[in-house]
């Protein structure tokens, strides 16, 4: 259980789960080289917490449905790997948490249970990104308008019609926003993620990707879990710019019923004839 976080958890110390979030967060240190950042203390000086945030996955540890601990994570601008909010965990499971803030037996066993799943999931994630390979570089068709350039990969891509491609490989598959996104938003400054382990359906959000022209949602074109995100682009979101379908690309989806979506889905020649309309319709 090598793999780590950077545990953002509840401050909420008068109620339970509170407690047993900051318990969660202590496992999770004791177990692997995960780092505690205190929600306090941030508020504060949070140069240092900062830090291990940027360097660490972002595990965020509500207590309850209030979401201290997300509200802060979003005040200070942090990319959240991962969420989970302990009155949800309890509840799935069959306990009961109560009102002492003493931890209990079923307490610390909840916690265990917790800590132990999270640590589980992300080798499982890491070994399981690594078994899929995509090719480094595609076989493009270019339409050009005046001075833009519109690439669309012409084998092996899927396209819906808000825009945004998926790339199969076995049971996994890439997924992004196409040149026609890139080019009308012009330069991209940001690049928010969606949550891996988070189930999407199709035609769902799959995080942002914003410019100084607008903020635009990608529309997923196929349903599963998020096994993956491009960390990258979280500090070069210009990567999209350059190619959306190569190092641009924005998450890594396990699909769950691909031969439905597929019913909405467009190959090559289909997406690339909307995408001449839409150009064409664009630059009169």
């Amino acid at each position: 259980m090598s793999k780590s976080f950077a545990v953002l958890p509840c401050n909420g110390l008068d109620k339970s789960a509170g407690c047993i979030a900051r318990e969660i967060a202590l496992n999770l240190i004791e177990k692997s080289d995960s780092e505690m950042i205190c929600p306090v203390l941030y508020r504060v000086a949070d140069a240092r917490y900062t830090k291990i945030a940027q360097e660490k996955p972002l595990l965020v540890i509500d207590g309850c449905q209030t979401r201290c601990a997300s509200k802060l994570a979003s005040e200070k601008g942090l990319k959240v790997t991962a969420k989970i909010t302990v009155t949800e965990e309890a509840k799935n499971r069959g306990f009961d948490l109560g009102d002492s803030l003493r931890l209990g037996e079923n307490e610390v066993k909840l916690a265990e249970m917790v800590a132990d799943e999270l640590l589980l999931e992300k080798e499982a994630e890491k070994a399981s990104v690594s078994e899929t390979v995509y090719p480094e570089t595609y076989n493009y068709e270019v339409y050009k308008k005046d001075k833009f350039i519109f690439r669309v990969p012409k084998e092996g891509f899927l396209f819906n019609e808000n825009d945004s491609w998926v790339y199969i490989s076995g049971n996994k598959a890439r997924v992004g926003v196409t040149d026609y996104v890139q080019q009308s938003l012009s330069d991209i400054m940001f690049f928010t993620p969606p949550v891996v382990g988070q189930e999407v359906e199709q035609f769902g959000e799959l995080g942002t990707v914003e410019s100084g022209k607008a903020v635009f949602e990608v529309v997923s074109p196929v349903s599963g879990r998020i096994t993956a995100v491009n960390e990258e682009l979280s500090v070069a979101p210009e990567l999209i710019n350059q190619n959306p379908y190569e190092k641009g690309w924005i998450a890594e989806v396990e699909l769950s019923d691909l031969e439905s979506d597929k019913e909405f889905l467009l190959e090559f020649d289909g997406y690339f004839a909307i995408l001449k309309r839409k150009v064409d319709d664009f630059h009169v």
